[in-house]
């Protein structure tokens, strides 16, 4: 049975019987459906709130993904970019040092892209920073790679404008290793096998048997092959051009003439004790420009490193000179 409800009636003093009409009953209806209809609303942006969804879970995890793989990214730029940096050094101060050109202006390294925001399109979204710092490093690498190709580019064709320099540049020992007894005296201050007293020593002497075969350690001209030059002996001198002359000299004979062109490991003479000498060696000298130099800094052609240290160490001894 159905509850029956009462209203006060101020103006009978009294409690009148509600009357259940249709009006009545659809007003209530209507009221019922509208609270109904905003619980339902405020539940779903409750879970919406604070429930993710199995599409926002698999969007979050793609986002997540992609911030790893970003970081990844970065790490192997950080790799890229120290390997372009060994790169530029030795362009700058190995490469372009050998050829006598200008390293490459820091202007032209570093120069950036100008012109309008390259990366307005990548902003408005969560990741702006990370993405757009991200494309900023991969273009400069682009960049510098493009650089540093073009520059690769140059030098082999100063290279080739070059070849004929490396192949006259003195490069080799003018004895082979097998016939030196040893590498008797160094460049520098040395005691004079006559006086005894401290002299400077402008070339290097390689103790061999008279007859040992002597080579050309570079491409030249021989611009003399006598005995006239005092304290030498039978010496030869050859032009590589570009500045370089090499001396050989207390020689015991020649196989080589004035005015004739040799390459790099021709046989131009033997070993001998002529001159100023205090035994069978090879006096040998390189000039550069008029200036002599230190004949061990031109061995890089033939000998492996283990060599080269040996014949500097053996060249850097304070000892009694052979002339």
């Amino acid at each position: 049975m159905a509850k029956v409800k009462y209203y006060y009636d101020p103006k009978t003093l009294s409690y009148r019987k509600i009357e259940k009409n249709a009006a009545y009953r659809l007003r209530n209806g209507l009221i019922y459906m509208a609270s109904v209809i905003l619980a339902a609303f405020v539940l779903i942006l409750l879970a919406d709130s604070f429930i993710d969804s199995p599409k926002e879970k698999r969007l979050l995890r793609e986002l997540e993904n992609m911030e790893i793989q970003f970081s990844i990214l970065n790490e192997r730029m950080d790799q890229v970019s120290t390997v372009i940096s060994d790169l530029q050094e030795r362009d700058d101060n190995i490469y372009r040092v050998i050829f006598e050109a200008e390293p490459l202006p820091a202007s032209v390294r570093e120069a950036g892209f100008g012109g309008a925001n390259r990366y307005a399109k990548l902003e408005g979204f969560e990741n702006s920073d990370l993405i757009k710092s991200t494309s900023k490093r991969l273009d400069k690498l682009t960049k510098e790679v493009y650089v540093q190709s073009k520059s690769f580019d140059d030098i082999v064709e100063m290279a080739k404008d070059k070849k004929e320099l490396l192949a006259s540049i003195p490069a080799i020992q003018p004895v082979a290793n097998e016939n030196l007894r040893r590498m008797a005296s160094g460049y520098g201050w040395r005691l004079d096998p006559f006086t005894k007293a401290p002299k400077m020593h402008f070339g290097m002497d390689f103790s061999a048997e008279i007859g040992t075969p002597i080579y050309a350690t570079g491409n030249g001209e021989v611009i003399r092959a006598d005995s006239k030059s005092s304290g030498f002996g039978n010496h030869i001198r050859i032009d590589h051009g570009y500045g370089y002359i090499t001396i050989y000299a207390h020689l015991n004979d020649y196989n080589v003439s004035v005015g004739q062109k040799v390459k790099r490991g021709d046989l131009i003479g033997f070993v001998g004790n002529s001159g100023r000498s205090r035994g069978p060696h090879l006096h040998y000298e390189v000039h550069l420009n008029g200036e002599r130099l230190n004949p061990v800094n031109f061995y890089y052609g033939e000998l492996s490193a283990e060599e080269f240290n040996t014949i500097i160490e053996m060249a850097s001894q304070s000892n009694q000179s052979f002339d």
